[in-house]
């Protein structure tokens, strides 16, 4: 019976005796690679040995490498492996050159030999290749959608309270996560205004959470804003100033951006496009026009009004101070590119009302969830010419997110999550915006953009398969590499299994599991399985490694989620990630994926 891993003493507490570093111990690691075994100590007595079991290709690449080699030959040439990525892997735009340097950067990083030695790669070095996700990973990195339609034909990669390092009520308020945001391509970042005496902050209100400078925030965002993507940054500002700062934040902002800011000369009746907002950012939040309606009215009336000298003396000087007001908090308002702001009616109403100004609706998960069993289209359809923001209910006060499927199949472009923790939604967000390279916008598909008459709907369920996808896992590898030989089992080599989940449209949604592999730190599964798409376009296929424990809840071994349209098929490597969504250094599973 297997042993769940509940102490390291047998281990740990030796090596301290012996008085090993750190050093030390990656030395005796890699000196137990190389003599190709595992000891495992069993309560300090007895010893146990598992050999290490190599890495070999499976049948399915030996087939294809004999099948484009020809002629039973044991090296395949840089137009045989150019001919193997057009046919085979489908990359059909792929030129002898390209094929030439595939070759000589594993060959270099193979056998240490310059790219003048070898031109060709043995079968060795073709299952080398397959499973380096660098030179034959899953999806493209580079941005391929067209960017020059309106923003609000685009998913948007989003942050909520981006200013929060940890849970919504307690934690410290720092420019630190926007950094990390930026950094990763998150292209909205939120930031709450509030006063204190003559400064502003930035701080998630009637909380106790720490504040953060607003003008420290600008900076950091100024800074990092297209460290990652040079696609526009757009930050949406929830403001409880009062005019004077206002007026401040206005010239912060200017000040601040400079020419990177970007803000239109009237309001808009079409969003700009990304691609002709490149490295501009822009402001979005709810025009202060109450409070300039009401003060022009009281104004109005007092001059109606008999005044005395003494009173008309200081009248001046209000108006004065007033019309400075006004011009500032005019100015705060001309910054805007991107009008917020509640409707005055029904949220209905809204959806329905149709007006020459585009603008941005937010909604809470619950109010998107209620809108949508009744008012589907509507929300669709508001979409296609607006922006509808979707942020986290109140009660996640752990900074815990949503499902982000139900706004996406919506058409919701801003998908806010809180970006500082993790769990299988953020999962799901960081695979939606690994598409289009990365960069933070992510076309929608044209079923969400197409006129009226074809409206898609989000409640249709007998909707035809499309087309149906095929995975096939062959074998995982990297965790011998990236974890010390106990972190899964104290007493053995781990169990891994893998668990593959469609996550889409309700009609198309599954889950599959390959079988437990035994002690072995390269499992090979050899398995396939088949998931028929109604809706592939809004489909993303997430993967997650677990080791079996008997006695305890199974432990971790990585995690990536897809998205299903920028698929490449063939044979892939499919690096994973930590529990945070940091890719680990060398664990990765080798797949082939087929559309039929």
């Amino acid at each position: 019976m297997k042993k769940s891993k509940k102490s390291q003493k047998g281990v740990t507490s030796k090596d301290k005796n012996k008085g090993m570093g750190k050093e030390k111990e990656r030395e005796k690691k890699s000196s137990s690679l190389e003599s190709g075994s595992y000891n495992y100590k069993m309560f300090s007595f007895f010893n146990r040995k598992f050999k290490i079991n190599e890495v070999e290709p499976p049948s399915d690449v030996n087939k294809a490498f004999s099948l484009f080699t020809e002629d039973g030959s044991t090296h395949m040439t840089a137009e045989q492996l150019r001919r193997f990525m057009a046919v085979h892997q489908c990359e059909v735009s792929t030129r002898l050159e390209d094929a030439q340097n595939i070759i000589e950067q594993v060959v270099n990083r193979r056998h240490h030999i310059t790219k003048f030695a070898r031109h060709t790669l043995n079968i060795e070095d073709f299952f080398y290749f397959l499973l380096s996700d660098d030179l034959n990973g899953p999806i493209r990195t580079q941005v391929h959608h067209d960017m020059s339609a309106p923003l609000s034909h685009y998913f948007i990669y989003t942050g909520h309270n981006s200013y929060l390092t940890g849970n919504q009520l307690s934690s410290d308020c720092s420019e630190v996560p926007i950094i990390k945001a930026l950094q990763n391509g998150v292209r909205v970042i939120e930031l709450d205004l509030w006063p204190s005496k003559d400064e502003i902050l930035v701080l998630h209100g009637r909380t106790l959470t720490t504040p953060v400078s607003f003008i420290q925030c600008l900076t950091s965002i100024k800074e990092y804003a297209f460290v990652s993507s040079p696609y526009p940054v757009i930050i949406t500002l929830e403001d409880h100033l009062t005019p004077e700062l206002q007026a401040k934040a206005a010239d912060m902002i200017t000040q601040t951006f400079e020419t990177m800011l970007y803000y239109p000369e009237s309001d808009l009746t079409e969003f700009p496009s990304p691609e002709s907002l490149k490295y501009r950012i822009m402001i979005s939040t709810k025009p202060p026009k109450e409070y300039l309606e009401v003060r022009s009215k009281d104004a109005s009336e007092d001059e109606s009004s008999p005044k005395d000298d003494s009173d008309a003396s200081e009248s001046d000087q209000e108006d004065e101070d007033f019309k400075s007001l006004q011009a500032g908090v005019s100015g705060y308002k001309r910054l805007i590119t991107i009008h917020a702001g509640k409707p005055k009616g029904s949220l209905k109403t809204a959806l329905k009302e149709v007006t020459d100004q585009v603008r941005r609706l937010s909604l809470s998960e619950h109010q998107l969830e209620k809108l949508a069993g009744s008012h589907g289209l509507d929300i669709v359809r508001f979409t296609q010419r607006n922006i509808l923001r979707v942020y986290p209910k109140g009660t996640r006060v752990t900074s815990s997110n949503y499902k982000p499927t139900i706004g996406w199949m919506h058409g919701a472009q801003m998908v806010a999550f809180n970006m500082q923790g993790y769990g299988k939604s953020l999962w799901l967000m960081h695979g939606m915006f690994r598409a289009n390279g990365g960069c933070g916008y992510v076309i929608k598909p044209d079923i969400l953009t197409r006129s009226a008459d074809e409206l898609f709907d989000p409640k249709a369920t007998l909707l035809p398969v499309q087309k149906t996808l095929k995975v096939k896992i062959y074998m995982g590898d990297g965790w011998r590499l990236d974890f010390k030989h106990t972190h899964f089992d104290a007493y053995s080599p781990p169990d891994f299994y893998t668990k593959i989940f469609i996550v889409g449209v309700p009609a198309d949604e599954a889950k599959k599991k390959t079988k437990i592999i035994e002690d072995d730190w390269c499992p090979v599964w050899d398995e396939e399985f088949s998931f028929p798409l109604t809706v592939p376009e809004l489909a993303l296929l997430r993967i997650e490694v677990r080791e079996y424990d008997i006695s305890e809840k199974d432990d971790f071994g990585g995690q990536t989620c897809l998205p299903v349209p920028e698929l490449r098929t063939g044979f892939r490597s499919v690096p994973l990630h930590d529990k945070k969504g940091v890719k680990h250094k060398n664990v990765r599973l080798l797949m082939r994926f087929e559309f039929v």
